[in-house]
């Protein structure tokens, strides 16, 4: 969700600043601001809107000079987007100011108490209540910036990512987090601070990962200081080198980072197999997996839990478990998981799937998990993320940084650590035959070069939107393992083109859904030539016959679907299990074009956060 970033140093903060900015705008935002320390005062710029529009603000204002400084990007939760409503916020004093990414549930009862004393304020958001209460603990205890942040931390409830400067003490910056990441990157006389490392990969290949419930005092020309919050316990903090270099966060030549990030899945599928997937050797080895192959081969199930795309990529996961493996999977939204009062079994394994790693709603997951037993694996792309850091196992995909908020590449490579599992498995447990086991790692390693044919279906799908891009509603359809296929491009489409779309198993579409179908009406349909092919074509003829638009996605050769659609798709031939790596790929690419063609924001999409780090 919201964007922290920050320096101290010998540098000009400024043009650190807005680049680290402009880097996490990925993480979806509605406004922008940015403090600097000049070596005798702070000044502060900040606006509704995009980082450029805080950029001419600051230029206007001044707000350009100094060696210390934090910007913010926020994304609403208390209060509308406003200039007042953004970050940073003074205390009262005007000496403290203040970041925070995420929420203070408590700040109600705090700010009628501050009011009590004759504290003002000018927002209406939780975050200057925070900063007030670091001022009133500050001033009531008569102790330093980091004594009195962590003495407030202690009485709020809620998650945060928080950065605090004290104009009194100009060569420290307090951070603290619990349940937003937080890292902190070491420089030669130097800090940055940034919600990820994307804001300060050029300038240091070090850094420090917040842990949940640690703070750290950021101070020039003396060691920093890791603490728990909680007791005050010194933390050896564990000083990590990044792996990402400048190169994976920029564009590449693509007009938008969803485009290259779609068409880098074949070299990144790749990347999650290498080194786990010797076909020739008829071998497959994961670690996470291997070093807890028991717990998988004892489960009496495995519970999947994620969200969004993540939770699609659970929903062919069990597909592909339950077939493979012939163990029972359950597949789980987060969101709701956390609030059912779930049975969990000691002997159950749950599988947490996150692209950041930092999903609040699935890191509550885990931890409910854990207090009951379960073992827990994680699936994530972020090295050093929350959840590859509470889980017990778990295995990277390495699809390197995705920057669109609508993920693509998280998708499939999700798909590849998942398919991989189900296979170790099936060999281990004996439910497969040599024969189709082997079978199934050739076709694996062979997915990269089929999902590269794959995306030279980009300018047929580039004609289609032209068709469609104005149409109001869109129905996608898919069965067996295209059937969460059919949900992930129905969620393309409407979070980066705006248009309404639902995803159906095909068979279900008599139950309902038929009734939209019309003349005006496109469907999208997944019709691969394995599994219920002829089903599909049976319903496809009912669409035919309401007069529907049908667009298919079939495979190359296919004459059946071919005669009954309006637009023909065509994916290479591939297993059953292994289509969705395929079938997704024009779709991505439909949902691209057509928001291109209405003018969408396609990266950063209204009102969505990439990281959703509060519920």
């Amino acid at each position: 969700m919201c964007g922290i970033v920050g320096y101290i140093g010998h540098r000009e903060a400024y043009p650190v600043l807005i680049k680290g900015l402009k880097r996490l705008e990925y993480r979806g935002y509605d406004s922008a601001g940015i403090v600097l320390y000049d070596g005798t005062d702070t000044k502060l710029s900040k606006t509704k809107g995009k980082v450029s529009d805080l950029e001419t603000k600051a230029e206007a204002e001044g707000t350009k000079y100094g060696n210390v400084g934090m910007g913010h990007t926020r994304w609403a939760t208390h209060g509308v987007p406003n200039d007042v409503n953004s970050h940073p916020h003074y205390s009262n004093s005007g000496k403290l100011v203040i970041i925070h990414n995420g929420i203070i549930e408590n700040y109600e009862p705090i700010k009628k108490e501050l009011l009590k004393r004759g504290y003002t304020f000018q927002s209406d958001t939780d975050t200057e209540v925070l900063v007030n209460l670091i001022e009133d603990v500050k001033k009531k205890e008569n102790v330093g910036l980091g004594k009195a942040v962590q003495i407030a931390l202690n009485q709020v409830v809620g998650a945060y990512a928080i950065a605090v400067f004290d104009k009194e003490k100009p060569n420290e910056i307090v951070v603290a987090r619990l349940g937003s990441p937080l890292a902190i990157g070491i420089g030669e006389d130097e800090f940055f601070i940034a919600s990820d490392a994307t804001p300060f990969i050029e300038y240091t290949s070090n850094a420090i990962y917040l842990e949940d419930e640690e703070m750290a005092i950021v101070r020039l020309h003396k060691p920093m200081k890791v603490r728990k919050i909680k007791d005050d316990s010194l933390v050896d903090p564990y000083v990590q080198e990044l792996q990402m270099n400048l190169e994976q966060i920029e564009k590449g030549g693509y007009e938008h980072f969803m485009l290259k990030e779609i068409y880098e899945q074949p070299n990144v599928i790749k990347d999650t197999y290498r080194g786990r997937l010797l076909a020739n050797k008829g071998i497959i080895q994961m670690a996470g997996v291997e070093d807890n192959i028991e717990k998988f081969l004892n489960a009496e199930r495995i519970i999947i839990v994620a969200c969004g795309t993540s939770w699609h990529a659970g929903l062919v996961a069990e597909y592909i478990i339950e077939e493979f493996a012939r163990i029972p999977v359950e597949v789980e939204y987060a969101s709701e998981f956390r609030y059912r009062n779930p049975i969990i079994n000691k002997e159950d394994v749950v599988i947490a799937i996150s692209q950041s790693g930092e999903t609040a709603d699935t890191l509550a997951a885990i931890k409910l998990a854990k207090e009951n037993g379960a073992f827990v694996f994680g699936v994530c792309n972020v090295v050093g993320s929350s959840i590859s850091r509470e889980t017990h196992a778990g295995a990277y995909t390495h699809a390197g940084p995705e920057i669109g908020v609508a993920s693509t590449k998280a998708f499939t490579t999700q798909i590849t650590i998942l398919t991989l599992l189900a296979l170790r498995l099936a060999k281990a447990n004996g439910k497969m035959s040599n024969s189709d086991y082997q079978r199934y790692l050739l076709e694996l390693e062979l997915i990269p070069e089929k999902v590269a044919e794959a995306l030279k279906t980009n300018d047929v799908a580039k004609e289609i939107a032209k068709i469609y891009k104005d149409a109001p509603n869109c129905l996608y359809l898919g069965r067996g393992y295209n059937f969460p296929v059919a949900l992930e491009g129905a969620l393309k489409l409407k979070e980066i083109s705006y248009i309404h779309a639902e995803g159906y198993p095909a068979a279900e579409m008599k139950h309902g859904p038929i009734a939209l179908i019309d003349e005006s009406m496109p469907v999208v349909i997944i019709a691969p030539n394995k599994g219920h092919y002829d089903k599909v074509v049976s319903n496809i003829q009912e669409i035919k016959s309401r007069s529907g638009k049908i667009i298919a996605v079939v495979t190359k050769g296919d004459i059946q679907v071919k005669a009954l659609a309006d637009h023909v798709i065509e994916i290479p031939e591939t297993n059953e299990a292994l289509t969705p790596l395929l079938t997704t790929i024009p779709l991505q690419l439909l949902s691209y074009h057509i928001a291109v063609m209405r003018g969408c924001n396609v990266d950063q999409p209204r009102n969505l956060a990439k990281s959703v780090t509060v519920e």
